[in-house]
Protein backbone atom coordinates (compact mmCIF):
# COMPACT_ATOMS: atom_id res chain seq x y z
CA UNK A 1 0.00 0.00 0.00
CA UNK A 2 3.00 2.24 0.00
CA UNK A 3 3.15 2.70 -3.91
CA UNK A 4 -0.88 3.82 -3.64
CA UNK A 5 0.61 6.69 -1.01
CA UNK A 6 3.14 8.09 -2.98
CA UNK A 7 1.42 10.15 -5.72
CA UNK A 8 -1.72 11.89 -5.03
CA UNK A 9 -2.41 12.30 -8.21
CA UNK A 10 -2.77 8.73 -8.83
CA UNK A 11 -4.31 7.38 -5.25
CA UNK A 12 -7.02 9.54 -3.16
CA UNK A 13 -6.42 9.71 0.68
CA UNK A 14 -7.96 11.76 3.72
CA UNK A 15 -5.88 13.58 4.76
CA UNK A 16 -6.07 14.63 0.98
CA UNK A 17 -9.28 15.32 1.05
CA UNK A 18 -9.36 17.64 3.44
CA UNK A 19 -7.57 19.86 2.39
CA UNK A 20 -10.52 21.02 0.13
CA UNK A 21 -12.24 22.91 2.39
CA UNK A 22 -10.53 26.16 2.06
CA UNK A 23 -12.08 26.01 -1.37
CA UNK A 24 -15.07 27.09 0.23
CA UNK A 25 -13.64 30.31 1.20
CA UNK A 26 -12.24 30.90 -1.99
CA UNK A 27 -15.02 30.23 -4.16
CA UNK A 28 -18.04 32.43 -4.34
CA UNK A 29 -21.07 29.77 -4.58
CA UNK A 30 -23.67 32.43 -3.10
CA UNK A 31 -25.59 30.82 -5.48
CA UNK A 32 -28.51 33.36 -4.18
CA UNK A 33 -26.99 36.36 -5.60
CA UNK A 34 -26.99 34.73 -8.91
CA UNK A 35 -29.48 33.30 -9.34
CA UNK A 36 -29.57 34.50 -13.57
CA UNK A 37 -26.27 32.82 -14.68
CA UNK A 38 -25.82 30.04 -11.87
CA UNK A 39 -25.36 26.90 -12.06
CA UNK A 40 -27.48 26.03 -9.15
CA UNK A 41 -30.30 28.90 -9.85
CA UNK A 42 -33.68 27.85 -9.75
CA UNK A 43 -35.17 25.86 -6.41
CA UNK A 44 -31.66 25.48 -5.19
CA UNK A 45 -31.03 29.39 -4.78
CA UNK A 46 -33.99 30.10 -3.24
CA UNK A 47 -34.06 27.13 -0.40
CA UNK A 48 -30.49 26.95 1.25
CA UNK A 49 -31.01 27.10 4.72
CA UNK A 50 -30.13 30.35 6.53
CA UNK A 51 -30.89 32.92 4.20
CA UNK A 52 -34.60 33.94 6.32
CA UNK A 53 -37.89 34.05 4.26
CA UNK A 54 -38.33 34.48 0.33
CA UNK A 55 -41.33 36.42 -1.11
CA UNK A 56 -43.72 34.72 -3.19
CA UNK A 57 -46.33 36.76 -4.22
CA UNK A 58 -48.86 39.92 -3.24
CA UNK A 59 -52.86 39.04 -2.34
CA UNK A 60 -55.67 41.18 -1.37
CA UNK A 61 -55.18 41.80 2.59
CA UNK A 62 -57.90 40.25 4.79
CA UNK A 63 -58.20 40.46 8.71
CA UNK A 64 -55.63 39.31 10.50
CA UNK A 65 -52.98 40.06 8.34
CA UNK A 66 -49.75 41.42 9.37
CA UNK A 67 -49.69 44.91 8.42
CA UNK A 68 -45.87 45.28 8.22
CA UNK A 69 -46.33 43.05 4.98
CA UNK A 70 -49.01 45.21 3.57
CA UNK A 71 -47.38 45.84 -0.19
CA UNK A 72 -48.00 49.66 -0.99
CA UNK A 73 -46.83 49.52 -4.19
CA UNK A 74 -49.85 46.85 -5.16
CA UNK A 75 -52.04 48.45 -3.24
CA UNK A 76 -51.41 52.13 -5.08
CA UNK A 77 -51.55 50.58 -8.28
CA UNK A 78 -54.73 48.84 -7.43
CA UNK A 79 -56.53 50.54 -5.15
CA UNK A 80 -57.14 47.14 -3.45
CA UNK A 81 -54.84 46.67 0.08
CA UNK A 82 -52.69 43.81 -0.46
CA UNK A 83 -50.00 42.38 1.53
CA UNK A 84 -47.14 40.45 0.81
CA UNK A 85 -47.02 36.50 1.44
CA UNK A 86 -43.77 34.87 2.33
CA UNK A 87 -42.44 31.31 2.31
CA UNK A 88 -39.89 29.97 4.76
CA UNK A 89 -36.96 28.74 2.90
CA UNK A 90 -36.88 24.84 3.77
CA UNK A 91 -33.85 22.65 4.36
CA UNK A 92 -32.05 21.46 1.31
CA UNK A 93 -30.61 17.80 1.51
CA UNK A 94 -28.23 16.80 -0.38
CA UNK A 95 -27.08 13.56 -1.87
CA UNK A 96 -23.09 12.90 -3.37
CA UNK A 97 -23.35 10.00 -5.98
CA UNK A 98 -19.28 9.43 -6.98
CA UNK A 99 -18.24 7.28 -9.43
CA UNK A 100 -15.00 5.22 -8.70
CA UNK A 101 -15.62 2.45 -10.58
CA UNK A 102 -12.93 0.79 -13.18
CA UNK A 103 -12.82 3.15 -15.96
CA UNK A 104 -12.73 6.36 -13.66
CA UNK A 105 -9.35 5.40 -13.28
CA UNK A 106 -8.08 6.37 -16.43
CA UNK A 107 -5.25 9.76 -16.28
CA UNK A 108 -3.25 10.95 -19.03
CA UNK A 109 -0.96 14.04 -18.00
CA UNK A 110 -2.33 14.59 -14.04
CA UNK A 111 -4.77 13.19 -12.23
CA UNK A 112 -6.99 10.40 -13.00
CA UNK A 113 -10.76 11.04 -13.36
CA UNK A 114 -11.01 8.61 -10.16
CA UNK A 115 -9.07 11.38 -8.23
CA UNK A 116 -10.67 14.46 -9.84
CA UNK A 117 -13.66 12.93 -9.00
CA UNK A 118 -12.85 12.57 -5.25
CA UNK A 119 -11.88 16.45 -4.85
CA UNK A 120 -15.22 17.43 -6.29
CA UNK A 121 -17.28 15.36 -4.24
CA UNK A 122 -14.89 17.08 -0.97
CA UNK A 123 -15.65 20.46 -2.06
CA UNK A 124 -19.45 20.14 -2.51
CA UNK A 125 -19.67 18.05 0.92
CA UNK A 126 -17.86 20.81 2.55
CA UNK A 127 -19.55 23.60 0.89
CA UNK A 128 -23.24 21.76 1.55
CA UNK A 129 -22.27 21.20 5.47
CA UNK A 130 -21.46 24.35 6.12
CA UNK A 131 -24.44 25.81 4.77
CA UNK A 132 -26.27 23.68 7.08
CA UNK A 133 -27.84 20.95 5.26
CA UNK A 134 -27.99 17.14 5.92
CA UNK A 135 -25.27 15.10 3.65
CA UNK A 136 -25.17 11.54 2.04
CA UNK A 137 -23.55 10.08 -0.36
CA UNK A 138 -23.19 6.78 -2.65
CA UNK A 139 -19.47 5.31 -3.57
CA UNK A 140 -20.08 3.47 -6.63
CA UNK A 141 -16.66 0.70 -6.90
CA UNK A 142 -18.34 -2.06 -9.30
CA UNK A 143 -21.32 -3.96 -9.04
CA UNK A 144 -20.93 -2.77 -5.32
CA UNK A 145 -21.25 0.70 -3.39
CA UNK A 146 -21.06 2.35 -0.41
CA UNK A 147 -24.03 4.55 0.92
CA UNK A 148 -24.12 6.59 3.72
CA UNK A 149 -27.86 8.17 4.55
CA UNK A 150 -28.06 12.22 4.68
CA UNK A 151 -27.05 13.18 8.04
CA UNK A 152 -26.12 16.50 9.38
CA UNK A 153 -23.01 15.76 10.92
CA UNK A 154 -19.23 16.04 10.37
CA UNK A 155 -18.20 12.68 11.29
CA UNK A 156 -20.68 11.28 9.10
CA UNK A 157 -18.64 13.64 5.75
CA UNK A 158 -15.51 12.32 6.82
CA UNK A 159 -17.08 8.52 7.16
CA UNK A 160 -18.34 9.73 3.33
CA UNK A 161 -14.34 10.66 2.48
CA UNK A 162 -12.85 7.22 4.29
CA UNK A 163 -15.34 5.58 1.79
CA UNK A 164 -14.42 7.13 -1.27
CA UNK A 165 -10.50 6.65 -0.47
CA UNK A 166 -11.16 2.94 0.32
CA UNK A 167 -13.07 2.44 -3.26
CA UNK A 168 -10.20 4.66 -4.62
CA UNK A 169 -7.47 2.28 -3.34
CA UNK A 170 -8.77 -0.61 -5.35
CA UNK A 171 -9.90 0.71 -8.58
CA UNK A 172 -7.10 -1.40 -10.55
CA UNK A 173 -7.74 -4.68 -8.84
CA UNK A 174 -11.34 -4.89 -10.38
CA UNK A 175 -13.02 -7.01 -12.62
CA UNK A 176 -15.37 -6.11 -15.52
CA UNK A 177 -19.08 -6.04 -14.43
CA UNK A 178 -22.81 -5.12 -15.47
CA UNK A 179 -22.58 -1.71 -15.27
CA UNK A 180 -26.60 -1.25 -16.26
CA UNK A 181 -27.38 -3.79 -13.95
CA UNK A 182 -25.38 -2.16 -11.02
CA UNK A 183 -26.75 1.11 -11.94
CA UNK A 184 -30.50 -0.24 -11.51
CA UNK A 185 -29.48 -2.31 -8.28
CA UNK A 186 -28.64 1.52 -6.86
CA UNK A 187 -31.03 3.82 -8.36
CA UNK A 188 -33.91 0.63 -6.21
CA UNK A 189 -32.15 2.02 -3.15
CA UNK A 190 -31.39 5.62 -3.94
CA UNK A 191 -35.57 5.32 -4.54
CA UNK A 192 -35.87 4.83 -0.86
CA UNK A 193 -33.43 7.86 0.45
CA UNK A 194 -34.05 10.31 -2.60
CA UNK A 195 -37.70 11.55 -2.01
CA UNK A 196 -37.86 15.34 -2.81
CA UNK A 197 -36.51 18.99 -2.38
CA UNK A 198 -32.82 17.11 -2.47
CA UNK A 199 -30.23 18.60 -4.16
CA UNK A 200 -28.41 15.17 -6.45
CA UNK A 201 -24.69 15.45 -6.89
CA UNK A 202 -23.88 12.94 -9.32
CA UNK A 203 -20.08 12.66 -10.44
CA UNK A 204 -19.26 10.07 -13.52
CA UNK A 205 -17.06 9.92 -16.10
CA UNK A 206 -20.36 8.88 -17.73
CA UNK A 207 -18.46 6.37 -19.77
CA UNK A 208 -22.14 4.08 -20.66
CA UNK A 209 -25.13 5.82 -20.17
CA UNK A 210 -28.33 4.67 -22.07
CA UNK A 211 -32.11 5.83 -22.22
CA UNK A 212 -33.03 3.85 -19.19
CA UNK A 213 -30.58 6.05 -17.45
CA UNK A 214 -32.01 9.24 -18.64
CA UNK A 215 -35.18 7.83 -17.67
CA UNK A 216 -34.32 8.10 -14.09
CA UNK A 217 -32.75 11.06 -14.46
CA UNK A 218 -35.74 12.59 -15.51
CA UNK A 219 -38.10 11.11 -12.82
CA UNK A 220 -35.34 12.33 -10.29
CA UNK A 221 -35.79 15.78 -11.58
CA UNK A 222 -39.40 16.01 -11.15
CA UNK A 223 -38.97 16.70 -7.21
CA UNK A 224 -35.13 17.47 -7.17
CA UNK A 225 -32.76 19.49 -8.47
CA UNK A 226 -30.14 17.22 -10.14
CA UNK A 227 -26.39 18.38 -11.05
CA UNK A 228 -24.36 16.05 -12.78
CA UNK A 229 -20.82 17.12 -13.23
CA UNK A 230 -19.09 14.99 -16.01
CA UNK A 231 -15.00 13.80 -15.51
CA UNK A 232 -13.16 13.44 -18.51
CA UNK A 233 -9.07 13.10 -19.54
CA UNK A 234 -8.24 15.22 -22.55
CA UNK A 235 -6.84 12.22 -24.42
CA UNK A 236 -10.61 11.06 -24.40
CA UNK A 237 -10.93 13.59 -26.83
CA UNK A 238 -7.86 13.97 -28.60
CA UNK A 239 -4.97 11.34 -29.10
CA UNK A 240 -1.45 12.83 -29.34
CA UNK A 241 0.34 12.28 -32.39
CA UNK A 242 3.51 11.05 -31.20
CA UNK A 243 4.36 7.80 -29.61
CA UNK A 244 3.41 6.88 -26.01
CA UNK A 245 2.79 4.06 -23.72
CA UNK A 246 -0.27 3.09 -22.11
CA UNK A 247 -0.68 0.64 -18.55
CA UNK A 248 -3.12 -0.42 -16.47
CA UNK A 249 -0.38 -1.11 -13.74
CA UNK A 250 0.21 -5.13 -15.19
CA UNK A 251 0.85 -4.92 -18.54
CA UNK A 252 2.14 -2.23 -20.93
CA UNK A 253 1.36 -0.98 -25.11
CA UNK A 254 3.33 1.16 -27.21
CA UNK A 255 0.80 3.22 -29.64
CA UNK A 256 1.90 5.71 -31.78
CA UNK A 257 -0.55 7.68 -33.69
CA UNK A 258 -1.18 9.71 -36.45
CA UNK A 259 -3.47 12.73 -37.06
CA UNK A 260 -5.83 10.67 -38.88
CA UNK A 261 -9.12 9.75 -39.97
CA UNK A 262 -9.39 7.95 -35.85
CA UNK A 263 -8.12 10.59 -34.30
CA UNK A 264 -10.26 13.03 -35.61
CA UNK A 265 -13.32 10.34 -35.25
CA UNK A 266 -12.17 9.89 -32.15
CA UNK A 267 -12.88 13.94 -31.25
CA UNK A 268 -15.97 14.21 -33.01
CA UNK A 269 -17.56 10.83 -31.41
CA UNK A 270 -16.54 12.77 -27.65
CA UNK A 271 -18.08 16.35 -28.81
CA UNK A 272 -21.38 14.38 -30.27
CA UNK A 273 -22.13 12.01 -27.24
CA UNK A 274 -21.37 14.57 -24.72
CA UNK A 275 -23.78 17.40 -26.74
CA UNK A 276 -26.53 14.86 -26.93
CA UNK A 277 -26.40 13.94 -23.57
CA UNK A 278 -26.24 17.49 -22.52
CA UNK A 279 -29.18 18.56 -24.85
CA UNK A 280 -31.21 15.29 -23.51
CA UNK A 281 -30.96 16.04 -19.56
CA UNK A 282 -30.91 19.60 -20.52
CA UNK A 283 -34.96 19.27 -21.58
CA UNK A 284 -35.73 17.83 -18.02
CA UNK A 285 -34.15 20.91 -15.91
CA UNK A 286 -30.71 19.13 -15.49
CA UNK A 287 -27.29 20.82 -14.98
CA UNK A 288 -24.60 19.15 -16.71
CA UNK A 289 -20.70 20.80 -17.40
CA UNK A 290 -18.04 19.09 -17.53
CA UNK A 291 -14.36 19.18 -15.83
CA UNK A 292 -11.45 17.75 -16.91
CA UNK A 293 -8.19 16.17 -15.29
CA UNK A 294 -5.53 18.19 -16.23
CA UNK A 295 -6.67 22.25 -15.86
CA UNK A 296 -6.28 23.46 -11.51
CA UNK A 297 -9.73 22.29 -10.09
CA UNK A 298 -9.93 25.48 -8.83
CA UNK A 299 -10.07 27.63 -11.80
CA UNK A 300 -12.50 25.32 -13.84
CA UNK A 301 -15.35 25.94 -10.72
CA UNK A 302 -14.69 29.40 -10.39
CA UNK A 303 -15.37 28.96 -14.01
CA UNK A 304 -18.66 27.00 -13.87
CA UNK A 305 -20.28 28.82 -10.48
CA UNK A 306 -19.24 32.16 -11.16
CA UNK A 307 -20.59 32.38 -14.32
CA UNK A 308 -22.44 29.06 -15.70
CA UNK A 309 -22.11 28.37 -19.47
CA UNK A 310 -22.85 25.61 -21.48
CA UNK A 311 -19.74 23.99 -22.58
Amino acid sequence: MASQTKDPNVFLTLEHLLQFEWINTVLNFNVGQQKSNSVLSGRYASRLRGRGLDFEEARPYVIGDDIRNIDWKVTAKTGVTHTKVFTEEKEKPAFIFVDQSPTMGFGSVNKTKAVVAGELAAIAAYKILKGGDRIGGLVMKDDTYDLLTPKRDHRNMLQFFQKIVDANADIYNRNDFDFEAALKTMVGKLNNIITHDFLVIIISDFHRYNPEMVQYLSMLSQHNDVVLVKVFDPMEVELPSEKMTLTNTKKQISLNFHKDRIVNHLKEDFKGNYDGFKEEVEKYGITLFKINTVDPLEEQLVNVFTQYKPQ
